[in-house]
């Protein structure tokens, strides 16, 4: 069976991941079978330093796009942005209903509201555990546990077969908040049979078991414990509402009240309240309440544990917090993981606490917090209860899913497909296969507009920030002669202060270019332009080894 992209839908049962297959994050999911489509999660992820003024991207949905009659609807596995942040972004454009369990639900209703599209979207609340039909398909919720509440596995019924999604889980025997992970649900799944399993390979280096929420809430009650004198600040994820509850529990233990630091928190924290967690909690007190306290009697959460530098923590690091202050004395306590890409930004956070005299506590230093992502003994265990005929790694880059491969292999699975965003995978038949390929990329946010990532626009952005940016002016005279010397601006690459006869060198090899022209030659715009812009690559390459954009404008008088 091969299928044009865009252009039709396979009558077979298959696997097209959009985004989060070969990388971390950004999870879009489609399943197919018998004319129809089920999307699985819509998520985003956060742009870094080399995506210069975007913050937030999500993957291209212009393949499903295409096919939207076909489209039955959205599930969401859980409430990390990951996994449904780009819903308030795409779902103008996709227009389908939405199901999530009772904690999603509360969460993308927030973030619904606040984009104005609350009233829009047919949002569907499903319990716990139950078995629904979203068009075409049979779904089951199946409860697992992760570093927020309510986290799904799905079980997808099809003709030819079940296919298990894990999403993000572990097996966290002591959660704290809600139940462990119904592994009843899935040996019964695994004896019923289970065409495949589409797994999460985050952790599949880390060997042994992920560890329990229960083993870092007496962590932290050590911990702090231990910190008699100072403010005591707890960097961790807003979305780890049983963090957030352990360290509400280690500040009664150590006689210190909780003050929370950043909106995502406070969102995170009246969601829970309202489906029930948190509930033997005290409300929680904000930044200036405690203001008056004395320091030893201070606990802070606070968010920008990645040092994102709109977030609280990278803002009181460099002093510039409207309310918060941390200096000699202090400790903040990194209840979280390092994710990939942000190590140079975290590091300089740390070093700005640590030049103010702050202490600093990490996962290194004790276990103050443990992944929600599976151990490789973990993934171990899911293949000995699933039994699935065909495993395919998702959620991890290259590494991740070849390793996770080599783990599925050995536990006896009979077919292994290592894929990328994109593939599309036949699942029913002999044996899987890749059948054709969708069409993938990358939208970012950038304001309040959806661009595509490689549009001329971003890719001359991103120049600029590596290569600087030169802009010329030229004007001639009614024979094609300069009137003047060439005007010129070379930002982030000549400071005129500091670079004067670099500069004049600069304005002396574009107006010899200009003036090596002949007559026809000066008379067209273009031709001037060119010869211009070809003087000033020249330069920079020589002088910087640089490719700067480079506007020229011609300007004619007399």
């Amino acid at each position: 069976m091969t299928q044009t992209p865009g252009t039709s839908v396979p009558d077979g049962v298959v696997f097209v991941p959009l985004g989060g297959t070969g990388e971390i994050g950004m999870n879009l999911n489609l399943y197919g079978c018998q004319g129809r489509w089920l999307m699985v999660d819509l998520g985003i992820t956060f742009g870094n330093e080399t995506t210069p003024g975007i913050d937030v991207l999500m993957p291209d949905p212009s393949f499903i796009e295409k096919n939207l009659e076909a489209l039955d609807g959205i599930v969401i596995t859980h409430a990390h942005e990951d996994h449904l942040g780009a819903v308030t972004y795409l779902w103008p454009w996709l227009r389908k209903p939405v199901y999530a369990s009772p904690f999603a639900a509360a969460f993308l209703r927030v973030k619904l509201q606040e984009e104005g599209l609350l009233n829009d979207v047919p949002l569907h609340e499903v319990p716990l555990g139950s078995r629904f039909q979203v068009g075409a398909f049979d779904v089951e919720m199946i409860g697992t546990t992760h570093s927020i509440p309510e986290p799904n596995a799905l079980a997808i019924r099809t003709p030819a077969g079940t296919v298990l999604h894990t999403a993000d889980w572990k097996f966290d025997p002591d959660p704290l908040i809600g139940r462990a992970a119904d592994t009843e649900a899935l040996r019964r799944l695994g004896d019923e049979g289970v065409l495949a399993m589409i797994g999460d390979s985050t952790n599949i280096f880390t060997p042994g078991h992920s560890g329990s929420e229960a083993d870092v809430r007496q962590a932290l009650i050590e911990v702090i414990g231990r910190n008699t004198t100072g403010k005591v600040m707890v960097a961790c994820f807003a979305s780890n509402v049983a963090r957030l509850e352990s360290v509400a529990v280690a500040a009664r233990e150590n006689g210190r009240h909780v003050a929370l630091v950043g909106r995502s928190l406070w969102r995170m924290n009246a969601t829970a309240r309202g489906c029930g967690y948190l509930a033997d909690l005290p409300p929680f007190l904000d930044d200036e309440a405690v203001a008056a306290l004395p320091p030893e009697k201070v606990l802070y959460v606070a968010t920008g544990s990645q040092g994102e530098p709109r977030a609280a923590l990278p803002r009181i690091a460099s002093g510039s917090h409207r309310a918060v202050s941390l200096g000699a004395g202090d400790t903040v306590i990194f209840s979280s993981r390092i994710i990939p890409g942000n190590e140079r930004a975290i590091m300089a956070m740390q070093n700005r606490l640590v030049r103010n005299g702050v202490e600093i506590i990490t996962a290194r230093d004790a276990p103050v917090h443990v992944s929600g992502h599976p151990a490789r003994a973990e993934v171990e265990e899911m293949y000995r209860l699933v039994r699935p005929r065909v495993a395919v790694p998702v959620h991890g880059e290259s590494l991740h899913l070849n390793e996770h491969a080599r783990v599925a292999r050995a536990c006896g699975v009979d077919h292994v497909m290592v894929i990328d965003d994109g593939d599309m995978l036949r699942l029913d038949g002999e044996a899987p296969r890749v059948v054709d390929q969708a069409t993938t990329g990358l939208l970012a946010l950038d304001g309040d507009r959806l661009v595509p990532m490689g549009s001329p626009m971003l890719r001359d952005r991103r120049r600029m920030m590596t290569n600087g940016a030169a802009a010329v002016t030229l004007v001639l005279n009614g024979k094609g002669g300069l009137v003047t010397d060439p005007v010129v601006s070379a930002r982030g690459l000549l400071d005129p202060d500091e670079d004067g006869d670099d500069l004049d060198s600069l304005i002396g090899t574009i107006r010899g270019a200009v003036d090596r022209l002949d007559r026809r030659a000066l008379d067209d715009d273009e031709t001037v332009r060119e010869e211009a812009r070809r003087a000033v690559g020249r330069f920079f390459r020589g002088s910087q080894n640089r490719r700067p954009l480079t506007d020229i404008h011609v300007v004619r008088v007399g």
